[in-house]
């Protein structure tokens, strides 16, 4: 199939293209809400600007795609392969990640707010801020996620659920070229989760449940822990 043959067939009303193959094709700026390329081969894909808010892409190959800037609000990516793929400021409010692998990401500036990443492999995924805002993880869902190397500095993780999430060696220090911004765990729970030789100096973890977690060899100069539950049941004064 073409895209040609893609965009007239949507515009026709289709919204399944199940196992469709798009490798190395271009897609920039279009409206595709809600269409379902599940199981497809998309490989190198550049959809940047792109509205896929709602789409369904369950365990379609996005190994290094361009998406960036693009919408993805609420859209289904269960299972996806996202390996090197560009998601530089790309919105994925509310989106699913279960299980998705985003090994060596661009994530910067991504607004994933309330997304779901259970089990997700983000293994030296790249969460830094992007020119103009912070990576914005508030509230989402990263239960059993490996953020190992991950590089999360300045990022937003507000209400985060971290329980048993793999940070070993992950950097969420204070960034400095961001005006001193802090890396915001406020709230996040990050109960069992391996944060072993993890870079938390100037992290915000006030109000953070750290029961069981593993700190050894974490870095935590200068980390706030006000009202934060330690590894052995102790609050923080």
């Amino acid at each position: 199939m073409t895209i040609e043959e893609l965009l007239q067939q949507y515009l026709q009303g289709k919204r399944r293209f199940w196992g469709a193959a798009l490798r190395e094709a271009e897609l920039m700026n279009v409206a595709l809400g809600g269409i379902d390329l599940s199981y497809g081969d998309l490989r190198h894909i550049r959809i940047g600007k792109a509205n896929l808010s709602r789409a369904s892409l369950r365990q379609t190959d996005l190994s290094e795609a361009i998406l960036w800037g693009t919408d993805l609000s609420e859209a289904d990516l269960y299972q996806a392969v996202l390996r090197e793929a560009d998601l530089t400021g790309a919105k994925l409010v509310q989106a699913r990640l279960d299980e998705a692998v985003l090994l060596k990401a661009s994530l910067g500036g991504a607004n994933l707010t309330r997304a779901k990443l259970a089990q997700a492999m983000l293994i030296h995924a790249d969460l830094r801020p992007s020119s103009d805002q912070r990576t914005d993880l508030g509230w989402a869902d990263l239960t059993r996620a490996d953020l190992s190397y991950a590089d999360l500095g300045a990022a937003t993780l507000r209400h985060a659920n971290l329980t048993h999430a793999k940070l070993c060696r992950a950097n969420l220090s204070r960034r400095s070229q961001w005006g001193d911004v802090v890396t915001d765990l406020s709230h996040a729970c990050l109960r069992h989760a391996d944060l072993s030789y993890a870079d938390l100096r100037g992290a915000a973890l006030h109000e953070a449940d750290l029961r069981g977690a593993d700190l050894t060899g974490t870095l935590l100069e200068g980390a706030d822990l006000q009202g934060a539950t330690m590894p052995d049941g102790t609050v923080q004064g």
